[in-house]
């Protein structure tokens, strides 16, 4: 199971960098867990940290207190690079539940999908408001309203709609997993097998 995900209203986290690959969201050295709690903990550790590991980056938006929230905000092409899953664990565990960007890895998309976490793609031109908005007040809230398909800055009520998934969006409206939403069907599947045995 998943969490259920209806309207989310939130701080957000910036991260105007473009072109972040999985291996920049979570470092394949910390790939060796097979359960996906625990990865939230490194997610993005080669920014957040210094080159020895022990102290934190300041510059970096996750260690900045200005800034938190369950809704990452980052530059375009999010999650390129290599099909670990392990990223979409990362972000997860560490407590996003959106990831917004102007466009996503299909690979990435698939992965956050399937494990609760929603890729919302916006246009380029709405990406710069919101990054302009939280610079000029960190505190400033999104609202993500999966039903309508909407995203808006609460602030100024610009909003945008979004793609996604007819299916995709039916299982994090209900909280389910590609195994929940079969094993919810059963009683259907049961139903039409005992209708159609000869």
């Amino acid at each position: 199971m998943i969490p259920k995900f209806t309207t989310l209203t939130s701080c957000a986290v910036p991260l105007p960098v473009e072109n972040i690959d999985t291996d920049q969201i979570i470092p394949a050295r910390f790939l060796k867990a097979t359960e996906r709690a625990g990865f939230g903990d490194n997610l993005f550790r080669d920014w957040r940290y210094a080159a020895d590991g022990t102290l934190p980056n300041p510059d970096f938006p996750l260690n900045n207190p200005c800034y938190k929230g369950q809704i990452l905000v980052a530059g375009r092409n999010f999650g390129c690079g290599s099909s670990r899953e392990h990223a979409a664990w990362a972000l997860a565990d560490y407590g996003f539940r959106v990831v917004v960007s102007s466009f996503f890895a299909d690979i990435f998309r698939g992965n956050a999908l399937n494990n609760g976490l929603l890729p919302l793609q916006v246009g380029n031109e709405f990406l710069a408001k919101i990054f302009s908005e939280i610079a000029d007040n960190p505190a400033a809230e999104l609202e993500v309203n999966l039903e309508n398909q909407t995203i808006t800055i609460l602030s100024n009520g610009l909003s945008e709609h979004f793609e996604i998934d007819a299916y995709k969006k039916k299982c994090l409206l209900n909280g389910l997993d590609d195994v929940d939403y079969l094993v919810s069907l059963a009683p259907e599947i049961k139903n039409y097998e005992l209708c159609n045995t000869k």
